[in-house]
């Protein structure tokens, strides 16, 4: 599949829909073939600029998806086109979907256990004919790694939804995915959270009207500190319309 990665703000993103990503992922399965997918938004955007490790950790993701709606308002702004808002609590189901209606097995890694155990069940319940190939809360000591990569491995699991937490997810998924045998690696973040039921999405309004990011400020005021980059990443945005900072960039690649 031919996509076009493009950097908006200096920050790498791939301009593709939610169709195309699930369509991509069943197919690098069907090829036996690896593909990372990780989220970006306007927090992860600047922590990128602050990090080179970071940096240099999300541009090698096979996927780079456009989770955050401000991600994709910076680029309107910036005259670039993006196909849609992908977030990533939204397209794990979707490929959950897909691994029930193709047989394929699924590894979820991440999470307070009895989180872990309900948003398995939940999926179990949810896609009739899902096979939970293994899972494992996410605390897991460094030692404890090779054995955790083996049980994936022998899981025959060809998805791994990684719920760590970002940066952690991501850089544990760039260590590890030679070592594994899965075709999908998906960071998820507090997607386990949602699907157990132990936190609320925002209502279809405040989604419909790209307001999630500030009900689930509301409805989780622990995230506010998390939410300190979001006027730096405004300015960012005004800088570089303004041509105080470095053009986007395009490129192809497939």
């Amino acid at each position: 599949m031919t996509q076009t990665r493009i950097s908006v703000t200096g920050v790498p993103v791939d301009n593709i829909d939610m169709d195309g990503v699930v369509d991509h992922a069943r197919g690098v399965i069907e090829s036996g073939q690896q593909c990372t997918i990780f989220a970006m938004n306007p927090e992860k955007a600047i922590a990128a600029l602050e990090n080179s490790e970071l940096y240099e950790c999300l541009s090698a993701a096979g996927l780079l998806i456009p989770d955050g709606i401000g991600i994709i308002l910076a680029a309107r702004l910036l005259g670039i086109s993006i196909a849609e808002r992908v977030p990533g609590s939204e397209l794990m189901p979707r490929l959950c979907k897909m691994a029930a209606d193709r047989g394929f097995g699924i590894f979820l890694f991440g999470a307070k256990e009895d989180i872990n155990k309900k948003a398995a069940d939940r999926l179990i319940a949810r896609y009739p004919g899902l096979v939970i190939a293994g899972r494992q809360n996410g605390y897991v000591a460094d030692d404890e790694m090779p054995e955790l990569i083996q049980r994936i491995n022998e899981s025959g699991a060809k998805l791994l939804f990684v719920a760590l937490g970002s940066p952690k997810q991501e850089f544990w998924m760039q260590r590890h995915k030679d070592r594994l045998k899965v075709s999908i690696l998906q960071g998820v973040g507090g997607t386990f959270d949602v699907i157990s039921g132990n936190v609320k999405r925002a209502p279809k309004l405040w989604r419909t009207l790209n307001l999630e990011w500030l009900y689930r400020l509301l409805s989780q005021p622990n995230r506010l500190m998390r939410q300190t980059r979001l006027p730096a990443y405004v300015w960012l945005v005004l800088r570089t319309r303004m041509g105080l900072t470095d053009q986007t960039v395009h490129r192809q690649f497939k």
